[in-house]
């Protein structure tokens, strides 16, 4: 397993929301009209036992440096590339499936986390964030808990 770099921060940005524009609609419906600008949403689970919340994230052919994964005690936002491979230039696509380019996700989380206990790896196309929850006694100690992993 491979260890991801994580950012912890007060806030995360979330995508603006609206109207989706004349190329976003027919993104959805078939793939060959995708823009190199779109921002494609991976799979995830969100799971939790009484200790932790664990994520698991489906980002297959995505490097580990292209990977961004940041913090709040509110949020979790994962964003990063997958870099397209080029076809044949003389082939033609019969079915296009498989998103490329920026993707991003912001959840939001059940419970307050301890940012001193996280952790993330990637293997096999699966990236696993690990979150502690912070207890609740505990959780006027560390409002303020201010930490920089890079």
């Amino acid at each position: 397993m491979e260890h991801i770099k994580i950012r912890f921060g007060e806030d995360i940005e979330t995508p603006a929301t609206g109207a989706k524009s004349f190329e976003e609609m027919f993104q959805s419906v078939n793939p060959m009209f995708c823009l190199s600008n779109r921002v494609w949403r991976p799979q995830m689970d969100i799971f939790e036992t009484q200790e932790e919340i664990i994520i698991q994230a489906e980002i297959a052919g995505v490097q580990k440096d292209d990977i961004v994964v940041e913090v709040s005690n509110k949020a979790v936002k994962i964003s990063g590339v997958r870099k397209c491979c080029q076809p044949d230039p003389t082939a033609t696509y019969r079915l296009a499936e498989i998103q490329f380019g920026q993707f991003e996700r912001v959840l939001y989380l059940p419970s307050v986390i301890d940012l001193e206990h996280v952790s993330a790896t990637f293997s096999e196309g699966f990236l696993q964030l690990t979150l502690g929850k912070l207890l609740r006694r505990n959780i006027k100690q560390k409002q303020n808990v201010s930490i920089d992993f890079l």
